[in-house]
């Protein structure tokens, strides 16, 4: 290395230039796949060694620790043949990782999620894939929230082509991608990072422990420092223009809000938790130019917010003082969830508890609701399968094998619960991958604690294809319901109207896109001729009009490991009697 052969120029306002003139044969003087490394004299003479922030390919040789910046330029980029999808109205998320995207106990490529997961995104009926650590970090049990180059797609998984086909393969299929954007903090890495770039513990970020994330052990960006603005914006427009994303779900929102990052902190939805000194306006003013930018110059994108907090108006367009978000995930319903598994007996589950967090969100603030996501995935955590049948998922989901009680009450209470959240608890619906089978395993990255394993950091999709084992049935069950969203859109339909939640016979019944959904959470309780009210219209002068009603989706139907207690040849006939508030009602 001669790191004193190509000076940069010194330019106004922190900026820096060089231009290296292009060889004889008019080519780029650097070639394709060259390393480099950008050299800066300190405020104290030292002489440090670093990756470009804006390096688009990193790699890390196997004997080596840190990444180096490889000079990504072949003769011949990825052109694009697909166009992006039209802006979508019911938004069903498949929260994905790549690297864990294989049966098999190593890391997986974008060229095995792109000839073997889409097509099965595409058949369970989700129309969007969350991509989660696709900006480079070097720790990979990180899974992707610890970023060391901003603007470079992870080489462990392949190159930028390989990404930019497989967003395109995913937009021939009608699938929207979006990426798992982390603005909010950043590795700690200063050889292969942004950390002390220049030498000082500022630069990108704020100086002092100010700028140290306590819980994640990370750094904080300086959000009043227009170059980092800059670094961010340029960074949103770089995977939109280049790879095509068609939006972003923007990590540690609650973090970036408050000064206090949300530690030790709860949220009971009075307005002074959300008003006052406490509240990062340098961040808050970063997310909402992020938002009007990506809204400006490319309205057709879609942006998440991952908030806990519930920050009113975060999800109201900037012009009326909101963030700008398109959507915010509706992270209170996964809480619900565990809390009534874990601590209730099925007998006192509360429906009016359960419709109330289901239904609980600000007005006119799209929400994305989910069972479980990827948190409950990992190590550490249970999925809801693995609350609600735990260590008989590895003896009993044979077909070979009794239907075990646990078993069966899984199963039965898997589908429910998703089918509840999925049509009442908002305007979109995400899943983790895997998880709509009742994936049997928790996610585990290899690190020292696990001697560097594999076996957790792999999702076993083959189960689903065993039809001697019982995941099938939930994973038939998925697709169906999600198909059967994509007839009615209740997604995009009004909030749902709820005319029942029943304590003593554990009943909810709702009607939501001119369907009745009616969920009988009764742990032994079957009824005949059950009453339910709806809203369909009864008799018009000279006219009586009767509305006849068939099922469309059983969760006891034998296709989804049920009992086929039902008829599914019986028709249903309104009457003009009134019953819950409704004008009038069927007998079910």
């Amino acid at each position: 290395w001669n790191p004193f052969s190509h000076p940069y120029k010194k330019l106004e306002y922190g900026k820096w230039e060089l231009f290296i003139p292009p060889g004889q044969d008019g080519c780029s003087p650097v070639p394709h796949g060259s390393k480099l490394k950008v050299v800066i004299r300190a405020q104290n003479g030292e002489l440090l060694y670093r990756i470009s922030p804006w390096a688009r390919y990193v790699i890390r040789d196997e004997d080596k620790v840190n990444y180096d910046w490889v000079h990504w330029n072949p003769p011949q980029s990825y052109i694009h043949k697909h166009p992006s999808p039209k802006r979508l109205k019911s938004l069903k998320i498949y929260e994905s990782h790549v690297g864990i995207a294989s049966p098999e106990g190593k890391v997986a490529s974008y060229k095995n999620f792109t000839y073997n997961v889409l097509p099965r995104i595409k058949d369970l009926g989700y129309n969007c894939v969350q991509l989660m650590a696709i900006m480079e970090h070097a720790y990979y049990a990180s899974f992707g929230y610890q970023v060391t180059s901003f603007f470079a797609a992870s080489s462990r998984y392949g190159t930028p082509d390989d990404l930019k086909e497989m967003i395109d393969v995913a937009h021939s299929m009608g699938i929207t991608v979006l990426l798992d954007v982390v603005h909010s903090h950043a590795s700690k890495n200063s050889e292969d990072g942004l950390n002390k770039f220049d030498g000082t513990d500022s630069c990108f970020f704020h100086s002092g422990p100010k700028g140290n994330h306590q819980l994640w052990d990370s750094r904080l960006f300086d959000y009043a420092n227009w170059e980092v603005l800059r670094f961010l914006l340029s960074n949103l427009r770089m995977w939109i223009e280049d790879y095509r994303f068609d939006g972003f779900r923007f990590d540690g929102v609650t973090s970036m809000l408050y000064h206090h990052h949300g530690i030790g902190t709860g949220f009971s939805g009075d307005y002074n938790e959300y008003f006052g000194l406490h509240v990062d306006e340098d961040a808050l003013c970063y997310l909402m130019l992020a938002n009007h930018m990506i809204n400006f110059l490319h309205p057709e994108c879609i942006t998440i917010a991952e908030d806990v907090s519930g920050m009113p108006a975060l999800c109201r367009p900037v012009a009326e003082g909101g963030g700008g978000f398109d959507y915010r995930l509706a992270m209170a319903i996964p809480d619900k969830w565990i809390q009534i598994i874990k601590e209730l007996k099925d007998e006192d589950w509360n429906m009016g508890n359960i419709v109330h967090t289901l239904t609980n969100r600000r007005y006119k603030e799209k929400y994305i609701a989910y069972a479980e996501s990827h948190d409950q995935a990992l190590v550490g955590d249970k999925t809801l399968a693995f609350r609600l049948m735990d260590a008989e998922m590895y003896t009993n989901m044979s077909v070979l094998s009794p239907l075990t009680p646990v078993i069966d009450r899984g199963i039965q209470l898997h589908k429910m619960i998703r089918l509840i959240t999925h049509a009442l608890g908002g305007e979109s619906y995400l899943n983790f991958m895997g998880n709509e089978f009742g994936h049997p395993e928790w996610l585990d990255f290899p690190r020292k604690g696990n001697n560097e394993s594999y076996h957790y950091a792999r999702r076993q999709f083959n189960l689903t294809e065993d039809h001697l084992l019982r995941y099938r049935f939930l994973n038939a069950f998925d697709r169906d319901m999600n198909k059967l969203e994509e007839r009615f859109g209740w997604l995009a339909s009004p909030q749902a109207y709820v005319s029942e939640k029943h304590e003593s016979n554990k009943v909810i019944a709702f009607e939501r896109a001119s369907l009745i959904f009616i969920f009988n959470f009764h742990p032994y309780q079957s009824y005949v001729d059950y009453r339910v009210g709806i809203e369909t219209p009864g008799k018009y002068p000279f006219l009586y009009f009767i509305f006849k009603y068939k099922i469309l989706l059983d969760s006891d139907a034998a296709e989804y490991g049920g009992h086929q207690r039902l008829d599914h040849g019986t028709e249903y006939f309104s009457e003009e009697y009134p019953h819950n508030y409704r004008p009038n009602s069927l007998m079910v």
